[in-house]
């Protein structure tokens, strides 16, 4: 790991609360720090996400913001927590990442994992998971609270562009709707991507 952005040293050294952008590749997300394992125009840290992020102090961070980068993660349960670690109590955690049913994710060899609608609840404690389905929550020792989880569509062409507004709507209705796609059309309406808006619980 390596600190490129000067800025970056003096916000942690000030205490001031930092944003990062995990897996930012080439194209930075603005008032985010750039957090990424090759050395791009624009990335303020490197860093590889399989590997502990030790120049980052406990509580540095109070938004946490990544975009299809944790599909490529293979350490996943370790990332978790260091994100965990390093997000203070009452920071949002945004993650957007291919659903399972993406046929395009898997084109790309550097994909090691799907994720669902239940993906994040396994680091949910059970009484803040939903009622309709509880997940294990024991595979690690750091707990999140997931605020809200959105499933999106294709908007590739004209088609996409007319069905997915109200599609999507139809689907994120609620979290027994969004179940119910997941089980029973899924395999014929492809999602393009869901998102998943997280705190720590500490």
């Amino acid at each position: 790991m390596e600190i490129l952005n000067p800025k970056v040293s003096e916000d942690l050294a000030a205490g001031r609360p930092i944003g990062l952008d995990l897996g930012s590749g080439g194209a930075p997300r603005a008032g985010f720090y750039a957090v990424d394992h090759v050395r791009l125009p624009g990335v303020d840290i490197l860093a590889d996400l399989n590997a502990p992020m030790e120049l980052l102090p406990e509580g540095c961070a109070d938004r946490i913001h990544s975009r299809h980068a944790l599909e490529h993660v293979r350490e996943f349960l370790p990332l978790m927590r260091e994100i965990h670690r390093v997000t203070r109590p009452g920071g949002r955690i945004e993650i957007t990442v291919p659903h399972f049913s993406n046929v395009y994710g898997f084109s790309d060899p550097t994909h090691v994992r799907f994720f669902g609608l239940h993906t994040m609840f396994y680091f949910v404690p059970p009484e803040h998971q939903p009622r309709r389905r509880k997940v294990p929550a024991f595979y690690t020792d750091v707990s999140f609270r997931v605020e809200s989880v959105r499933l999106e569509f294709y908007r590739n062409g004209l088609l996409d562009r007319l069905v997915a507004p109200a599609f999507s709507f139809l689907v994120n209705r609620s979290y027994g709707t969004q179940e119910f796609y997941e089980r029973r059309l899924s395999g014929m309406v492809h999602a393009w991507q869901i998102r998943y808006v997280m705190a720590p619980l500490k």
